[in-house]
């Protein structure tokens, strides 16, 4: 066998496995909400199965765009059933592979050495030294629809939305209040219960009857290149290890036959 001959057999080889291990790994766009819970789960899948699961986090309006568009990601979580179901219907998405998977809340959440009483909820925010609420934005992310949603409720958006900081996402909604950039912010109960804020603050849990239900669904993209790899991540966040995790983070869990 020649040099060249070998050198070919060796460069084929690599490029075998190269392709093998791209397969067994797969890219998800995820719900800004779920940062500190799919780091969990995606920790626990890769030590049960050895495959990686490479997490990108943002609003779920935004992905929706960029999925529309092509982006290339194996699976979308959304915080929002709408965005899943409208990729769905366009058939950008493997057939059955629609999952509403939890449904998240909201929270009041302040720093620890914030004065602001919290036990009227959503009516601290009329307080007179808050000058400024860190809101997602309601344009793009779910999280953000329902806080709107919630003070206009309450009777109180119409006096607080000069105030209102906008997040890209739940994520930065979060970080504006945790930084002192904002007073007081509507975050979600995922974050608030997440290593980063647990114990950086205090949070009052707005009704969950006084917003549109945040109900959330995964999917996986019919471009994906690694569709085994992200059906059996699929199987796996309908499990009842799954379910605990996502309930440790505040989100209500059904479980669903697999």
């Amino acid at each position: 066998m020649s040099k060249r001959t070998r050198n070919l057999i060796t460069l084929l080889g690599i490029m075998f496995v190269c392709q093998f291990c791209a397969a067994q790994a797969i890219t998800v766009a995820a719900a800004a909400d779920l940062q500190f819970a799919m780091q969990d789960v995606a920790a626990r899948f890769q030590k049960e199965t050895g495959k990686e699961v490479k997490l990108i986090y943002g609003s779920s309006g935004n992905f929706f765009q960029q999925l529309q568009n092509g982006a290339p990601f194996d699976m979308f979580f959304s915080a929002n059933l709408d965005y899943a179901k409208k990729l769905e219907i366009a058939g950008l998405t493997e057939p059955g592979s629609y999952y509403e998977y939890a449904r998240g809340k909201i929270v009041v959440w302040v720093p620890k050495d914030s004065a602001l009483d919290l036990s009227s909820g959503l009516q601290a925010l009329l307080t007179p030294s808050i000058k400024k609420i860190a809101v997602a934005n309601p344009q793009h992310a779910p999280y953000g629809q329902a806080a709107v949603a919630a003070m206009q409720k309450a009777g109180i958006y119409d006096k607080v939305k000069d105030k209102l900081v906008l997040g890209e996402n739940i994520s930065q909604t979060a970080s504006f209040v945790v930084s002192g950039s904002a007073d007081v912010g509507i975050v979600a109960l995922s974050l608030a219960l997440s290593p980063n804020m647990r114990d950086r603050g205090r949070y009052a849990e707005v009704p969950a009857g006084e917003y549109p239900p945040i109900e959330q669904a995964c999917v996986i993209l019919s471009s994906s290149k690694s569709k085994e790899t992200a059906k059996q991540f699929l199987s796996f966040i309908k499990t009842a290890e799954v379910a605990e995790i996502l309930r440790k983070y505040g989100f209500d869990v059904q479980i669903s036959p697999r």
